[in-house]
């Protein structure tokens, strides 16, 4: 990670090269029309080129192209097998293989916030990382006083990468406003660079986590460890040890797996009731399943403030959805800006593509799996013009609620869970009910 300034010119030059290869495409395109084909079928081909590259630059990109691209995965679903397959196994192996920060660096890092007596914080300290992320890595140790803690350091050099992603990726609004036309790219945009900002004010991130650590503190249901001493690039929370989820969704027993996703559901929907905060990086290495049977919550960098609580537009939309009543929710999303003024959309594609998101909450107990999943996204693998995905907007109030849906869904269904989740639903999403 200690290359992350060094490549920002290697970076730079891949996403320029994003808008070049989409016009010689489109040229490539004008030539094949004059020459016979339908403006139609050039028009896909070049759909289809397009998304090839883009998915491919941005799944060998760390920093801010790589965290667009998990913001964008409600369009790549809708994408064909070839070209989102290899952006997938990419973004895969990045969040999974971030290289760890050599011990000297770690140890400059500390010196640098801490002093240079910052070992007489800590009674012990790990060189070795126990987690590494995109922007940082963890390690553990013992707090003077005897407690063992979390210790969160900075990538140096992270937060300038980042926003150089972000200002590259924000010349691309031409290029995806042919692959995605109903998509307004440069609020989304806008949207992740304010919200990565925060992801690396470690201030922020203690503040949001000290305010989870004392609204769950004693919960029956869930444990989140409170903030010890924070800075500019170091962390310092409460150890938190417990049976990681990715263990639970491999090794667990169905009921463990049921329960696991039963409570990972209830936090999600809660907390904008409780805290006025949603935890938005709901991926399995941020959650642990402790002896007790509480589901422990790790990691509050990205959080989406929502001091009024969760929309009340999802739940009555969802509610007048069940209901069959098409009309009232395309005019409902145009309101909220999921359509925009100059798109049109079919009413009965539109059904079909939301049914999968409302039908755990139409019965009483629902089962998510992978094949589920994978049924849900082949209903709308295509590029053609007309596919409903693609004439979809993702306003930028709602990108960290799509991004906490999108993952959350994907975790249900590695954990294959069962159970009553519209219960949770009426209980915590305002709207839902009459």
């Amino acid at each position: 990670m200690t290359d992350l300034p060094r490549n920002a010119v290697t970076r730079s030059a891949k996403l320029a090269a994003l808008p070049l290869g989409f016009a010689g495409r489109t040229a490539l395109g004008l030539g094949k029309r004059i020459g016979g084909k339908s403006a139609e079928i050039v028009t896909q081909e070049i759909q289809q080129r397009t998304a090839e590259q883009v998915f491919k630059i941005l799944g060998e990109l760390k920093g801010g192209a790589m965290k667009l691209g998990q913001a964008l995965s409600i369009f790549e679903a809708a994408l064909p097998p070839e070209v989102a397959g290899p952006y997938r196994a990419t973004l895969t192996r990045l969040q999974d293989a971030a290289p760890p920060l050599p011990a000297a660096a770690v140890h400059r890092v500390l010196a640098d916030q801490l002093g240079d007596d910052w070992r007489e914080n800590f009674l012990e300290f790990e060189d070795r990382p126990t987690a590494a992320a995109s922007i940082g890595q963890v390690h553990r140790a013992v707090w003077h006083d005897g407690r063992a803690v979390a210790v969160k350091i900075q990538y140096p050099g992270a937060g300038k990468a980042l926003m150089s992603d972000f200002n590259q990726l924000a010349r691309l609004g031409k290029l995806f406003g042919a692959l995605l036309p109903g998509l307004d790219i440069r609020a989304v945009l806008g949207e992740l660079k304010e919200r990565v900002g925060e992801e690396l004010d470690y201030f922020k991130e203690a503040e949001a986590q000290h305010a989870f650590a004392v609204e769950y503190k004693d919960d029956p249901d869930f444990c989140v460890p409170d903030v010890i001493a924070a800075n500019e690039q170091v962390l310092v929370t409460e150890w938190l040890d417990g049976t990681p989820l990715s263990r639970i969704i491999t090794e667990g027993t169905k009921e463990e797996r049921d329960r696991a996703g039963l409570l990972l559901v209830r936090f999600l929907f809660s907390s904008p009731a409780r805290v006025g905060m949603l935890h938005a990086d709901p991926h399995p290495g941020n959650f642990r399943v402790l002896p007790d049977g509480r589901l422990g919550v790790l990691d509050f960098g990205a959080v989406n403030r929502l001091p009024d609580g969760y929309p009340p537009v999802f739940g009555r939309l969802t509610r007048i959805f069940n209901q069959g009543d098409m009309e009232t929710v395309v005019r409902g999303l145009r309101d909220e800006g999921f359509i925009l003024p100059h798109i049109s959309v079919d009413g009965e594609a539109l059904r079909g593509f939301l049914a999968p998101y409302v039908e755990p909450t139409r019965v009483e107990e629902f089962t998510f799996s992978r094949q589920w999943l994978q049924a849900q996204a082949a209903s709308v693998t295509d590029l053609r013009p007309g596919n409903v995905v693609r004439q979809l907007n993702l306003p930028a109030s709602y990108v960290l609620i799509h991004r906490v849906h999108a993952a959350g869904i994907g975790v249900l269904c590695q954990l294959g869970t069962t159970a009553r989740f519209r219960d949770e639903v009426i209980r915590w999403v305002p709207g839902f009910t009459e």
